[in-house]
């Protein structure tokens, strides 16, 4: 895709029919890539996304000495080095807007034998880093940040790391990930605990490259010093992605369809328990297991959904997916209200503030907290301009908005829906959404 930017424009109306697989997780995509390429043998996934993203991380690891055959048609083949067989690359490692590959490539690097720098497109280097630099750094790692801890960030190699033991000031299941990442490399034993549930994939993915992990209520533990072993892995696909079209089909008179083989991990779940909370019509079928995480598919019919207060125990099980919740809330009787959030304000974007002003552009009653939002739901959107801020989750949340808008919606800025979810466009339009894309101004 060029680097002009793109919109979206969605025609009112319609309704989601029809069977439809998202792509596969993005979470479990990159630690698929980074644990193969730190195993020893031959590593292969299915299912793996081949968004903007995780290719960043295929080609970060590339530029280490890592051969990756794929990926094709999200199959992708891995060549493991061991944990000690990384090499220097030769520029800065470039993670394009991807927070998570930064975050846990920071953990990898920090205990690496030679030098590196990770750097990342304009929304990235905004994004705060210091919350993963300085636990780190307390390792033994040298990790140099930009002024207010943004990127780029500058490893130093050749640190002899210490395990640490560390209570997570907010939920961060990237932060915990890089803590545990460079534990491998660490003396002793490292110990993270989490103030609540964050998803666990990293721990579980662990255990598949048959690295000791232990789980103690919320502290995660784990030694330096052991290795990993190559396996096969089969990605689910994305909850996150499938969060609009579970919003969609639920806010949409007539919608009825299934979407296949969803990831079901329980740290990932909260926004199937919230639409639930909402009156949402969600059965699951076909329940089980792939690859170490529960998969199912998921029948999703329209409802009436009404306002909730969302339980905070939930808020960060499903942080990714509060765009859409959001949109849903919107369509739903009463007053819905989000608090305990405030990591959506250092997401892609300020997602209270980008979220709020999207639905005040269609005419929905949204107000800003500092830690949430209040939305006033029951009515129907009108057609306005949205615009995204380049956050892939803020546009592909809006395009749902169409299904019950009075008039066109117009988002802007969407070339970044790329990063998380290829040929979304081209999806819900097969599945009933009036969407196109223009090349913008």
């Amino acid at each position: 895709m060029s680097d002009s930017r793109i919109d979206f424009l969605v025609q009112p109306g319609g309704a989601l029919v029809g069977r439809l697989r998202v792509p596969g997780d993005k979470s479990i995509s990159h630690r698929s890539v980074m644990l193969g390429a730190l195993a020893e043998g031959r590593t292969a996934a299915e299912g793996l996304l081949e968004g903007e993203d995780v290719l960043r991380t295929v080609n970060a690891f590339r530029a280490m000495g890592v051969r990756v055959d794929g990926p094709r048609a999200g199959h992708v083949e891995i060549e493991g080095v061991g944990l000690h067989g990384l090499k220097a690359p030769a520029a800065p490692l470039d993670m394009g807007n991807s927070g998570t590959a930064m975050r846990l490539m920071a953990g990898i690097l920090a205990g690496q034998a030679f030098d590196s720098e990770l750097v990342g497109d304009p929304s990235l280097s905004k994004r705060p880093m210091k919350r993963v630099a300085e636990p780190l750094n307390r390792m033994g790692a040298e990790i140099r940040t930009e002024e207010g801890g943004r990127p780029p960030l500058r490893i130093s190699g050749g640190r002899a790391l210490s395990a640490i033991r560390y209570a997570l000031p907010v939920p961060s299941a990237q932060v915990k990930s890089a803590l545990l990442l460079a534990g491998l490399y660490a003396k002793g034993e490292t110990a993270v605990t989490e103030p609540a549930p964050t998803r666990d994939h990293t721990e579980r993915m662990l255990r598949g490259f048959g690295y000791a992990v232990e789980v103690s209520g919320s502290t995660v533990r784990l030694s330096g010093g052991g290795r990993l072993k190559a396996c096969r892995i089969d990605v689910p696909a994305d909850i996150s992605s499938a969060a609009f079209f579970l919003v969609g089909a639920s806010i949409a008179p007539g919608a009825d369809i299934v979407l296949e083989h969803v990831g079901m991990n329980p740290t990932r779940v909260g926004v199937l328990t919230i639409l639930g909370l909402m009156g949402a019509d969600i059965g699951i079928e076909n329940a089980r297991e792939s690859g170490g995480e529960p998969v199912a598919d998921l029948r999703v019919r329209a409802s009436r959904l009404r306002g909730i207060r969302i339980p905070p125990e939930q808020v960060p099980l499903a942080i990714d997916e509060f765009p859409a919740l959001l949109v849903a809330a919107a369509c739903a009787e009463g007053e819905t209200v989000l608090s305990g959030a405030e990591e959506l304000r250092v997401k892609e974007s300020d997602r209270i503030a980008a979220t709020a002003a999207g639905l005040r552009a269609l005419g929905i009653d949204a107000r800003e907290t500092p830690d949430g939002m209040i939305v006033r739901g029951g009515g129907a959107f009108r057609s306005g301009t949205v615009e995204s801020l380049g956050d892939h989750r803020i546009a592909m949340a809006f395009a749902m908005a169409g299904l019950r808008s009075q008039g066109p919606i117009t988002i802007r800025d969407c070339k970044n829906v790329d990063t998380s979810f290829p040929g979304f466009v081209e999806l819900a339009r097969r599945a009933g959404l009036g969407i196109t894309i223009r090349g913008g101004r």
